[in-house]
């Protein structure tokens, strides 16, 4: 049986929360391999709402979840979603949720940068969610992160101190705030030490052990492919590497860990925050996506911009990720419009693109070229097979197929897990 990698093939928020609690169920292992707790998606099973962020979706039936190498994660953001769960009757113990003894901490001073980098920044505000996520990386590939298994050692943790605070004074200074507090840091590891640490393992092994015995593992990714710091719409990205060839390197499994990577999209595009978009719609039909899509950060509470199916970006996405199929999410949200439409190219001055060029300019000043199909007044939400579905939503689908050069694995027709047309099994390779 095959590993499945499930990403988002759009600018995040494209539903990933249903699609991996449904595969979950049919996996053993769940893994998260980048990304921090600036994202979140939300679950629903049966009658119960679950919303995470850092913890995998594995968690909420007791699959066993890994946090992988590649997260950054705040200790603290983790005790208290740790605890909204155990709350709502979700069982967690070390058993069931393990994290990568390497993995580095978000560290309150991170939160702090974050937030007076963006303060700063005026006109040139990127859209960071303030949890201090870039900063954290950035201290990673600086040689200066905290990590999981240094709470273990925090009576040797002076020099590690030394070098992450001689960075961090500097640009505190520079925005005119005191030091770091180094007792109070020292003293919050020492608090959060006693939660994170039994948690901690050398969950490469355990992965390689999962392996060897033909287990299925879910990976699981956060935002999408197009906020990539590599092939995203750059500045306006996260600060990892959010395609799919990530999950061998933030996990610690090989290059060929991906196994089926299962492109999540939706019917229709949306972003939140600043940054390019072209077929962003601020009249009307925008206004109608985003009500009946419910179209707000489940991290941020944000309202997210809503426009047409970009097959121009989608393409671009499953080319750089290499992905395998997609899951279109949220096509009833299409119900009921009488034209619907797709981005097929790009019109720049005199010049036309097949994709999106990386230059912020140009990508701010690129004019959608429009495909209009006929749309349906049918409703498709709740529908479990092809039949239930309208004509025209069909043709909708096949056309996007044909665009994107990318074929689909399942259709989700609402929330609900049951909902689902599955055309072709990720696990079955």
């Amino acid at each position: 049986m095959a590993n499945v990698t499930v990403i988002g093939a759009q600018w995040g928020d494209e539903g990933k929360g249903k699609i991996v609690d449904w595969l979950a169920s049919q996996a053993d292992v769940v893994v998260r391999f980048q990304g921090g707790h600036n994202a979140g998606h939300t679950l629903v099973v049966g009658d119960k709402v679950y919303k995470l962020s850092l913890l995998p979706s594995g968690i909420v039936t007791g699959t066993p979840s890994v946090i992988g190498n590649g997260v950054v994660l705040d200790p603290w953001a983790l005790q208290a979603e740790v605890e909204k769960l155990r709350g709502q009757g979700v069982t967690i113990t070390p058993d069931v949720l393990m994290i990568a003894e390497t993995c580095p901490l978000i560290l309150p001073i991170h939160r702090d940068l974050d937030g007076l980098r963006e303060d700063a920044s005026g006109a040139g505000k990127i859209g960071t969610t303030r949890r201090g996520i870039g900063p954290a990386y950035e201290d990673k590939v600086g040689r200066r992160a905290i990590r999981v298994c240094d709470l273990a050692h925090l009576d040797q943790i002076d020099p590690q101190l030394d070098r992450l605070c001689a960075h961090h004074d500097a640009l505190r200074a520079g925005f005119g705030e005191p030091p770091v507090d180094r007792a109070r840091l020292k003293a919050d590891l020492a608090t959060i030490a006693d939660f994170v640490l039994p948690f901690a393992r050398p969950v490469w092994r355990d992965l390689d052990e999962a392996r060897r015995a033909g287990r299925r593992i879910l990976f699981e990714g956060a935002q999408g492919v197009l906020l990539d710091v590599d092939h995203g719409t750059y500045p306006f990205v996260t600060s990892s590497n959010t395609v799919a060839g990530t999950t061998g390197s933030g996990s610690g499994m090989g290059p060929g860990a991906a196994g089926f990577v299962l492109g999540i999209v939706k019917a229709y595009t949306t972003r939140v925050g600043s940054g390019p978009f072209p077929t962003e719609l601020d009249d009307e039909v925008g206004q109608r996506l985003g009500e009946r899509g419910h179209e707000f950060g489940t991290v941020t509470g944000r309202q997210r911009r809503c426009g047409w199916f970009d097959a121009v970006l989608v393409r671009q996405s499953a080319a750089v990720s290499g992905i395998t199929g997609i899951a279109l999410t949220k096509i009833d949200v299409l119900d009921g419009l009488d034209t619907v439409k797709i981005c097929t190219g790009y019109r720049l001055g005199d010049s036309h693109y097949d994709h999106l060029p990386p230059h912020p300019a140009d990508q701010a000043a690129a004019e959608p070229v429009y495909e209009e199909m006929p749309g349906w007044s049918e409703t498709t939400a709740g529908a479990r097979s092809w039949v239930d579905l309208p004509a025209q939503a069909i043709k909708y689908v096949r056309r996007i197929e044909v665009l994107i050069r990318c074929p689909v694995a399942l259709v989700s027709t609402s929330p609900e897990r049951e909902d689902t047309i599955l055309v072709r099994d990720p696990f079955a390779g």
